[in-house]
C-alpha cells in the first residue's frame, strides 16, 4: 500500500531556491553589507536586490541594522544560527539522519599550518572588539591568534569583563589598544564589529580577508539591567558568529 505524499516543501527551500536570494544569502553568510554593496557584488540592480532582501527578511533570514556612523545607511547581515536549525529541520522532514548537527568543527592543533591570526576591530576597543577578541581565543584553541584594538583607545568596559566572566573566560591579559599598536604586522583576517570601525577602515599589509559584523554598542545603553542584557546578547551573537567562522577557518585548513 502506497502513502500519498502531499506534503509542501519547507518554506526555506522555496526562499533559497531564487539564484538572487541565494547569492544574497551567500554573499551574507560571509560579512553584512549595505544594499548598495550587495547590489555591485551580485551584479543586480538596486531595487531587485532591495525587493529579495525584503523576500528574505520577511522570512527571518536576514535582519537589518542602521548604521552607527551614517544613519542613512542599513547593515543587512544573516541569521546563522536560524538558518542552522531550519536547515535542520528541513533536513529531518526528508529523513531522520538529516536532521543530525554535522557542522561542528574540530580545533585540534595541526603543526602544518600556522595559526590564522585574527584582529577584531572597534572604535573605542572597550566592550565588542575586546569581547571578539577574548571569545575567539577561548575557543579557537591553538589554530588561531585573535587581537583587537580600536580607531581611539579607551579602557575595557566593566560589563564585558563581567559578562565574559559568567561564561568562564578570563580577560586578564587584556588592554585597550590603538590600532597603530599593530602597524606593520600581518593578518590574515581583519573583522570590524562596528560600523564607525568599518567605514573607515584602513588597508592592511598582505591584503587580509575583510569582514564586517554590524553589532550596535551595548555600552551605548544607560541603564544598568537593560546594559547588562545588551551585553550577554552581544555575548551570544558574538559566539554563533565566531562559531560559523571556526567551522569555515577548520574546512579550509583541511581543504589545504
Amino acid at each position: 500500500m502506497h502513502t500519498s505524499l502531499t506534503d509542501p516543501a519547507p518554506p526555506i527551500l522555496h526562499l533559497l531556491a531564487h539564484d538572487i536570494r541565494w547569492n544574497l544569502a551567500k554573499a551574507l553568510a560571509g560579512s553584512d553589507y549595505r544594499v548598495g554593496e550587495l547590489a555591485t557584488l551580485i551584479q543586480q540592480p538596486l531595487k531587485l536586490i532591495s525587493y529579495h532582501l525584503r523576500q528574505l527578511r520577511d522570512g527571518q533570514l536576514v535582519h537589518e541594522r542602521r548604521s552607527t556612523a551614517d544613519g542613512r545607511d542599513l547593515y543587512y547581515s544573516l541569521d546563522l544560527a536560524h538558518i542552522e536549525a531550519v536547515y535542520q529541520l528541513a533536513g529531518a522532514t526528508l529523513h531522520p539522519c538529516l536532521g543530525d548537527d554535522a557542522s561542528a568543527p574540530r580545533h585540534a592543533a595541526d603543526a602544518t599550518h600556522a595559526p590564522t591570526r585574527v584582529l577584531f576591530l572597534c572604535t573605542h576597543n572597550s566592550a565588542r572588539s575586546q569581547m571578539a577578541e577574548a571569545i575567539l581565543r577561548h575557543i579557537g584553541g591553538s589554530t588561531v591568534l585573535a587581537f583587537s584594538a580600536g580607531t581611539e583607545q579607551s579602557t575595557i568596559h566593566p560589563q564585558a569583563i563581567i559578562t565574559l566572566a559568567a561564561h568562564g573566560i578570563d580577560t586578564s591579559s587584556q588592554t585597550s589598544k590603538r590600532l597603530d599598536a599593530y602597524a606593520g604586522e600581518h593578518f590574515d583576517y581583519v573583522i570590524t564589529v562596528c560600523d564607525r570601525a568599518r567605514e573607515i577602515c584602513p588597508l592592511f599589509p598582505g591584503d587580509p580577508h575583510q569582514i564586517h559584523w554590524s553589532f550596535p554598542d551595548p555600552a551605548a545603553i544607560a541603564a544598568p539591567l537593560e546594559q547588562a542584557r545588551a551585553f550577554e546578547q552581544t555575548y551570544t551573537q558574538l559566539l554563533t558568529r565566531m562559531r560559523f567562522f571556526l567551522t569555515v577557518l577548520d574546512r579550509q585548513r583541511r581543504g589545504a
